[in-house]
């Protein structure tokens, strides 16, 4: 009974045995590989994740002809010229503020208000007594009854009007031209077209230009450009600076319909349990690769076989050049050899060593093995006819060196 009952507790210990590989030994392993797996996918999210938040972002706040804007495409220059001029400039970006805050003495400045509507335009400028468009579209053009596009540009333009607070700017590199209507002043142009349009036919008055690259910090400088921003900014004490934004757009806009909202509701959940479904059978099958394994090729390929298929290669390409110079580097290495110098020696050295075995001209050698190479099937044909003879020629040079008991005293001395 004691035998019986102290069975069961050997077999614990055989299979302790250093041999046997126990199930602790594996839990670390696995445990690292499912926390790998996790980490990978982790990534994989987080890596989505910001690239739809990036992606879904809103255009920044501090566009084109921004007053506030200090890069390139900014007008932060304008607006410090024009309050060193004495101008007190008031920036706003909702339109209701920038309405309150205009009066009968007050310029309205701003680009293309592309997020307002035509009658929220309309009730913004009516309070004030100028406004200026510093970039405009076509829609605005047809919305004010100012004018049209025009085609073409002008490398200089000059007031070329009687618009008094233009006199002194100068000439000005116009972008783009418009084709005044009926009673509207242009000015800075010529008959094709012009760069500014002041229509004083209503109250307001209005004026159009395309001032993107005009006016912008990084080309303020150059021309009258700061001259013809004084001009149309500096004619009254006070100015509202109104920045149109899509926060104050008042353009209600129809919903459009999307692949979410197309789709039935449980495509989404569906396809959340595929991708989970997705990971975890990666991680299970990762589980059923072991290490890698090197393997030993199934067919053996002779050098002969690779020797023979380069050379119909070359012969196929009838390139007698490539040829030669394979033939020549074969002999070379193979006479280093012989001649006892290093395999990488050059043809210079192999030439002199065999001019000195064989006492012959070494610019022979030379030309042999470093000469100008053949260009058709007979010059190959020499050329490797040539280089055989002087392999031959080293062979016997080499076994004549050695049978000549000159050159072995002590081995000819033991003969005798």
């Amino acid at each position: 009974m004691s035998v019986i009952d102290h069975e069961p507790a050997v077999s614990p210990t055989a299979s302790s045995s250093p041999d046997a590989p126990s199930t602790a030994e594996h839990r670390p392993s696995r445990a690292k590989t499912i926390i790998g797996w996790t980490s990978i996918a982790v990534l994989v999210l987080l890596v989505a994740m910001v690239g739809l938040r990036v992606a879904a972002t809103a255009p920044g706040a501090r566009g084109a002809l921004d007053p506030e804007a200090r890069d390139d495409a900014g007008a932060l220059a304008l607006a410090e010229i024009l309050r060193d001029q004495g101008v007190d400039i008031e920036v706003h970006r909702s339109r209701s503020q920038a309405r309150a805050a205009i009066d009968e003495s007050t310029t309205l400045v701003m680009s293309n208000p592309y997020t307002l509507t035509d009658e929220a335009l309309q009730t913004l400028t009516d309070p004030a007594e100028r406004v200026v468009f510093l970039s405009t579209s076509t829609h605005l053009l047809n919305e004010l009854g100012i004018g049209d596009n025009a085609t073409g540009t002008l490398s200089e333009a000059t007031p070329d009007c009687d618009v008094a607070e233009f006199a002194e700017v100068g000439t000005i590199r116009a972008d783009r031209l418009f084709t005044p209507a009926d009673g509207v002043q242009a000015c800075f142009g010529d008959a094709d077209g012009a760069a500014v349009l002041v229509d004083r036919r209503t109250s307001p008055q209005r004026v159009v230009v395309e001032g993107t690259r005009l006016f912008s910090n990084a080309t303020l400088a150059e021309n009258g450009n700061a001259a013809l921003g004084l001009a149309l900014l500096g004619q009254t004490d006070r100015i509202v600076w109104y920045v149109p934004s899509f926060a104050d757009s008042d353009i209600e806009a129809e919903p459009i319909d999307t692949l979410g909202s197309l789709t039935p509701t449980w495509v989404t959940p569906a396809i959340l349990l595929l991708i989970v479904a997705g990971i975890a059978a990666a991680v299970w099958r990762g589980q059923r690769f072991g290490p890698l394994v090197a393997e030993t090729l199934p067919v053996t390929v002779r050098a002969s076989e690779t020797m023979h298929g380069r050379a119909r290669l070359t012969a196929r390409a009838a390139d007698a050049a490539h040829a030669a110079q394979a033939l020549r580097e074969g002999t070379q290495r193979r006479l280093a050899r012989r001649l006892g110098l290093a395999v990488h020696a050059g043809a210079d050295e192999v030439a002199d060593a065999a001019s000195d075995r064989l006492r012959i001209p070494r610019g022979t050698l030379q030309t042999l093995l470093a000469g100008p190479l053949p260009d058709d099937d007979a010059g190959l044909v020499d050329l490797a006819r040539r280089l055989d003879q002087l392999e031959t020629a080293v062979d016997d040079s080499t076994h004549a060196h050695r049978s000549d008991p000159t050159t072995h005293p002590r081995e000819s001395e033991g003969n005798t």
